[in-house]
């Protein structure tokens, strides 16, 4: 297995509360490059970035993911798989145009998360940068974050697909049926069960594309058990089912990246959601899986 580069990205202002750029530090000191050792993965932590003097919440979230995109390439340019730990999720656009910047061809992303995150800034009602990178990942929002790599989106519609989504407003939704994004509601989540909803999602990201990533926005998961989260939304998943269905990412040859955001330790209790990004992790990028703890709802 590749050796698992973990890369900071200490993202707050894209968010009205900046919590989570506190995250990254926190899931360090939580241990998880330690986790994945001791689960049979090859991690260390290389580096965390954090943002730069600016004048504006758009300026900072513009340089924090393009230094983040760099990193990320060299990651992948060196051999290694990168690990981007968020931050708000903002953090995306920089993860995702990085991976593009190596990928030798489409780019295939399947997006966990509560929310769309597809905003413009014409019809987001808070202005908020982390409700936007999708859409700017697709090609639709700020220049300076649409072209943050260069001309073109860094992904297809028909390459991407959303899991979870129960708390969206009518303009992100418009946009994504517009360029028709697949996406798998909470609501389908519930009745087909989270390892079905995930086999299709990997389908539509490895159909015609070099390969392909995971974003996992922590509020995805229910709060009522998970509340260390920038945006809790409640009626999530269980982490124990999301847990067995990352485990079908280990060994995929095809898999370029993995992203965990939002973060928020402020929100947790008793380190609960720092154990359960831990585990996520690890589900995801290493062999021991420790199956018997991974029991419970789906």
């Amino acid at each position: 297995m590749k050796n698992i580069a973990i890369v900071g990205a200490a993202s707050g202002w894209g968010a009205q509360d900046m919590g989570c750029a506190d995250g990254p530090e926190a899931l360090r000191a939580a241990g998880l490059a330690a986790s994945l050792q001791t689960r049979g993965g090859h991690a260390e932590w290389a580096e965390t970035l954090h943002p730069a003097p600016g004048h504006d919440r758009l300026w900072l979230v513009t340089d924090l993911c393009a230094r983040l995109a760099q990193r990320v390439a060299a990651v992948l340019a060196g051999g290694d798989f990168p690990l981007v730990v968020g931050g708000d999720h903002s953090c995306a656009v920089g993860t995702w145009s990085g991976v593009h910047l190596v990928a030798r061809g489409p780019l295939g992303l399947v997006w966990i998360d509560a929310h769309m995150d597809s905003h413009t800034p014409q019809t987001s009602p808070s202005g908020a940068l982390h409700g936007m990178p999708l859409a700017c990942l697709l090609g639709h929002g700020e220049p300076a974050l649409t072209g943050l790599v260069g001309p073109g989106p860094v992904l297809l519609p028909q390459h991407v697909c959303l899991i979870g989504v129960r708390s969206f407003e009518a303009g992100e939704a418009a946009l994504l049926e517009r360029l028709g994004v697949r996406i798998f509601s909470m609501a389908e989540v519930h009745q087909r069960g989270i390892a079905a909803v995930f086999r299709d999602a990997l389908n539509i990201a490895q159909n015609g594309t070099a390969g392909f990533g995971v974003s996992i926005d922590l509020d995805a998961l229910d709060p009522e058990e998970e509340p260390g989260v920038g945006t809790p939304a409640k009626d999530g998943m269980h982490g124990e089912g999301l847990t067995r269905a990352l485990q079908e990412l280990h060994g995929n040859p095809h898999l370029l990246a993995l992203e965990i955001a939002e973060y928020n330790p402020h929100r947790d209790r008793n380190g609960a959601t720092a154990r359960m990004a831990l585990q996520l992790a690890a589900a995801a990028l290493t062999s021991d899986t420790e199956t018997g703890k991974f029991g419970g709802p789906q």
